[in-house]
């Protein structure tokens, strides 16, 4: 694998355009509906505090980002939790070691914030996914996702 180093930064609202297309090129379908919420929500919002990132390469191409939210006591919890909800990774920069440099600066950067545990969740069958966040050291939670079909 060829690690180039990108600069990380917090995403801002100028991401919105790169976060859409890049998103586009690994589902094939646009989704700028959801990302507008999401950023209304995670990036736009004085409510929340910033904790989402982008990967730039040298001449400012963003190559990946990374998204989440930070819980402090809601559903009852009684320490500093996240989520990472969102990971994706420009095509033309994969295995360029991208979403590690993403995950750890996330990390970092929760770690300052006091966060002591990071949540995500996996589709069962998406096993590329569950070996990336098992190489970063991502284990099953105690958690049970439940489910309702209706």
């Amino acid at each position: 694998m060829e690690e180039t180093a990108f600069k990380i930064r917090l995403m801002n609202p100028d991401d919105f355009d790169a976060v859409v297309k890049i998103d586009q090129k690994v589902r094939t379908a646009p989704r700028p509906e959801y990302y507008q919420m999401k950023f209304e929500k995670l990036v736009q919002s004085k409510d929340n505090l910033p904790i989402s990132l982008v990967a730039e390469t040298e001449n400012g191409t963003v190559a990946g980002f990374i998204m989440g939210e930070l819980y402090i006591g809601q559903y009852g919890i009684s320490q500093e939790k996240a989520t990472l909800d969102t990971i994706v990774v420009d095509p033309d920069y994969q295995n360029k070691g991208v979403g590690e440099q993403l995950i750890n600066e996330f990390i970092k950067h929760l770690k300052r914030l006091g966060v002591e545990n990071i949540n995500t969740l996996v589709d069962w069958n998406d096993y590329r996914l569950i070996h990336f966040f098992s190489a970063n050291r991502f284990i099953p939670s105690r958690i049970i996702n439940l489910v309702r079909h209706i």
